[in-house]
């Protein structure tokens, strides 16, 4: 059966975005990027809310982006061999190949799609991934903490509920961001 991996980067006090939407404060630097890049070549299919897809997208939709270097261009190819599916209510179409959309998250068919995957799936979006770990889905969370405090925002991991994880292991990065991967107790 495959992992579904919740990646994310978060601030050191745990928040995805600012109090104003942004999340500018994680640019990564080249090590973090190729990293990164790595991580999501053994994914098969990202699960998105719909914000963080049409954020996403533009490593299909815009060829600039990924001609900007090697390493966008490497990044741009891992993200887009990935199939996508989308948890939306409002979005009327896909902008990227090998996209489905879906109207609910459905814990069923994620657990279906995890069963019959061949590659690791990820689940990103603060509030698709907490549907996701209320549900038992997650079998790893894979933070990426970065060294700002931004006071306030939108929280990386749900509130309302108590996981218990054990540590299977932790990267550091000369720029100080720090890279943990956890796994649920009693998964």
């Amino acid at each position: 059966m495959a992992k579904l991996i919740y990646l994310t980067n978060v601030s050191l006090d745990g928040y995805i975005e600012d109090e104003r939407g942004a999340f500018d404060w994680s640019p990564p630097d080249d090590e973090v990027f190729v990293f990164t890049t790595d991580l999501l070549r053994s994914v098969g299919t990202f699960l998105y809310g719909r914000r963080l897809y049409e954020t996403m997208a533009v490593w299909e939709t815009d060829a600039a982006l990924a001609a900007q270097s090697d390493l966008t261009a490497d990044f741009a190819s891992a993200w887009q061999a990935a199939s996508k599916v989308v948890y939306s209510t409002t979005l009327a179409v896909a902008s990227t190949a090998d996209t489905r959309l879906e109207r609910r998250f459905d814990p069923a068919a994620v657990n279906q799609l995890k069963a019959t995957a061949s590659s690791d799936l990820t689940v990103g979006g603060a509030n698709l991934a907490a549907q996701a770990f209320k549900a038992g889905l997650v079998d790893e969370c894979q933070l990426f903490v970065w060294p700002i405090v931004v006071g306030g925002g939108k929280p990386g991991l749900p509130a309302g509920m108590r996981a218990d994880l054990e540590l299977l292991d932790e990267r550091r990065f000369r720029n100080g961001v720090v890279h943990l991967r956890y796994r649920p107790l009693g998964q």
